[in-house]
C-alpha cells in the first residue's frame, strides 16, 4: 500500500488523517514543519503528500493534494495550477481524499525514474504474541497485572485512556491470554467508519442492501464468532448503531443490513475510548445500558506523563524494533538526548514518542544527540 507524508500546522488534522489512512490500509507520517517534511521526503520513498501550505514541498517532485480552508478556494485553485493534483476544502470530506488518494497512487502520472532499492518495511506489527508491553513503572505493572486477572474470565472489557497511550496493546493482551487465544480477534475502529458505514461493517449486509452492496459481507460480529472482537473508539458510535450492540451483546445474535434472518454469534466483546462515557451519557450522545453492558471491568491505560519513568526504556525498544524494520544498525542515544526525551509532555503518549524515536532515527547521522532532539521534535 502507498506511503503518505501529511503536512499540517493542525496536531488534530494531523491525527485525524493519520489514523484514518493507517485504518484503510496506507502508511502514513506526519508533520508540521514543511523542512521537516522536505528532510524526510529524502529518506522515505513516499508515493504521495498532503499539504496545508499550498505549494510543493521544497526539493521534492512527490504529487502532492492540497488541504484549504474553506474560504480559501482560489489560492488552492492557484496550487493547482502550478503543479497539485488535487485540492480539498475543510472539513474534508474524506471519502473523496480517499477517492483521490487511489486515483493517484493506482494510476501514477509517470513512471517512476530508476532509483536506489528502498529498504523493504515489514509491518510494525506481525501479531500481537510478538508485541509486548513495555514499561516497568508502578503504573504500567498495575495494567499487566489486572490483565493477568482478567483475561481468562469472559467478562467484557472498557479500556480506557488517551490517544496513544497503548489500548489496543492492552486488548491484544485480553485475547492472548484467554481461552479464545487461538481463534480470530478481529478490530474495527468506531471513529473511523463512517456512521453511515458502520452498521454494516459491524454486521455484514446482504447483497443489494444498498447501492454499492455488489456482494454479501460477513461483517466484524460474524468475523470474530469464536474469538474477540475489539471495537475501538466506541465512543464515536452513533446512537442507532450503539442500540444495535446493545442487542447483539444481550442475545448474542445479529441481523445483517438486508436481511430479516438472526445469525447466532459467540464473541467477547473488549471496547476501548479516549472519551469520558459517563460525560457523554450525560449530553445524550451515548446510551447507559450500553455503558453498563461493556464496563464490566474497567481498564485504565495511562498517559505517559503518568510514568516517564519509562520513556528510556520505551526509546531503546523503538530504537531496536525501528532498527530492524529499516533493515539498519541500531544508533547509539545520547543520555542527554534521552533526558531531554524524557521532560517532554508528550500529548499523543507512546505513539507520539515512537513517531519521534523514527524521525530521529531517519535524520539524525552516525548517533540521536541533544542538538537532533531539539531540531526534529
Amino acid at each position: 500500500m502507498a506511503k503518505v507524508l501529511i503536512v499540517d500546522h493542525s496536531k488534530s488534522m494531523r491525527n485525524t488523517l493519520r489514523e484514518r489512512l493507517e485504518y484503510e490500509g496506507f502508511t502514513a507520517e506526519a508533520v508540521e514543519d514543511p523542512r521537516i517534511a522536505s528532510r524526510l521526503c529524502h529518506k522515505i520513498p513516499f508515493d504521495l503528500i498532503l499539504s496545508d501550505t499550498g505549494s510543493r514541498i521544497p526539493d521534492t517532485d512527490i504529487p502532492y493534494i492540497v488541504l484549504t480552508p474553506k474560504g480559501s478556494i482560489p489560492s488552492a485553485v492557484e496550487a493547482v495550477r502550478n503543479g497539485a493534483s488535487d485540492y480539498l476544502t475543510c472539513p474534508i470530506d474524506m471519502n473523496r481524499l480517499l477517492r483521490s488518494i487511489h486515483h493517484l497512487t493506482d494510476h501514477p502520472a509517470s513512471e517512476p525514474q530508476p532509483s536506489a532499492p528502498a529498504p523493504r518495511r515489514h509491518p510494525s506489527r506481525s501479531g500481537f504474541r510478538a508485541e509486548e508491553i513495555i514499561g516497568s513503572s508502578p503504573q504500567i505493572e498495575r495494567v499487566k497485572r489486572l490483565i493477568d486477572k482478567v483475561a481468562p474470565c469472559e467478562a467484557r472489557v472498557l479500556i480506557t485512556g488517551e490517544n496513544g497511550t497503548g489500548k489496543e496493546l492492552v486488548a491484544h493482551w485480553m485475547h492472548a491470554k484467554s481461552p479464545r487465544r487461538d481463534a480470530p480477534f478481529v478490530e474495527v475502529n468506531c471513529a473511523a467508519i463512517p456512521s453511515e458505514l458502520i452498521e454494516s461493517e459491524l454486521f455484514g449486509h446482504e447483497k443489494g442492501a444498498f447501492t454499492s452492496a455488489i456482494k454479501q459481507r460477513r461483517g466484524k460480529f460474524e468475523q470474530a464468532d469464536g474469538g474477540t472482537l475489539f471495537m475501538d473508539e466506541i465512543g464515536d458510535m452513533s446512537l442507532s448503531a450503539q442500540a444495535k450492540v446493545l442487542r447483539a451483546l444481550q442475545e448474542r445474535k445479529i441481523c445483517r443490513v438486508g436481511s430479516d434472518k438472526d445469525i447466532d454469534v459467540d464473541v467477547r466483546v473488549i471496547a476501548a475510548t479516549n472519551k469520558n462515557l459517563r460525560e457523554e451519557i450525560r449530553r445524550g450522545n451515548f446510551r447507559e445500558d450500553l455503558y453498563h453492558r461493556i464496563g464490566v471491568i474497567i481498564v485504565r491505560v495511562p498517559p505517559l506523563r503518568e510514568h516517564s519513568a519509562d520513556i528510556p526504556q520505551l526509546t531503546r525498544h523503538f530504537i531496536r524494533t525501528l532498527s530492524s524494520e529499516y533493515h539498519r544498525d541500531e544508533k547509539e542515544i545520547t543520555p542527554e538526548a534521552v533526558e531531554a526525551l524524557s521532560r517532554m509532555s508528550w500529548s499523543g503518549n507512546i505513539r507520539e514518542l515512537r513517531n519521534v524515536i523514527e524521525r530521529l532515527l531517519v535524520l539524525s547521522d552516525e548517533r540521536i544527540t541533544l542538538d537532533d532532539v531539539h531540531n526534529y521534535c
